[in-house]
């Protein structure tokens, strides 16, 4: 099984609840820096204490996204792109309006040869996202 995990920039819980807007998804765990045992070993700053330890959320049937915030400043990467299969068009038009907001076309969504729509963009997190519609 593989299961995409997203770091972020101290934004991990606003991005996952636009992506469980975007999708209709569900929330399936967050765990916060603050709900971590006590441990010199590990210690946590007051200003972290809100950032997210880890999350899952559930974006389609058999589709997971897991993700945390890092406390320090990550660059954006093109390199991983999180592709997501959709059996309908009205759901694939509704996630795609609502990412790209903010957020920058690499390829606009529209239908292909070998899909009924197909496109990737990056949203206003940094995140790469390329949509399928069979």
């Amino acid at each position: 099984m593989i299961k995409p995990y997203l770091m972020f920039n101290r934004e991990c819980e606003e991005a996952f609840k636009l992506y469980i807007e975007a999708f209709g998804g569900e929330l399936i765990a967050m765990q916060k820096y603050s709900e971590i045992p006590s441990s010199p070993d590990f210690p946590v700053e007051e200003g972290d204490k809100d950032l997210v330890l880890y999350s899952q959320i559930r974006l389609t049937e058999d589709g997971i996204l897991m993700g945390s915030d890092s406390n320090r400043e990550l660059e954006d990467s093109d390199k991983v792109v999180v592709s997501v299969e959709l059996n309908s068009e009205e759901q694939a038009r509704k996630a795609w309006n609502i990412l790209k907001e903010e957020g920058s076309i690499h390829m606009d969504l529209y239908a292909t040869f070998f899909a009924k729509l197909h496109g990737s963009l990056k949203d206003k997190f940094g995140v790469s996202w390329m949509f399928t519609v069979n």
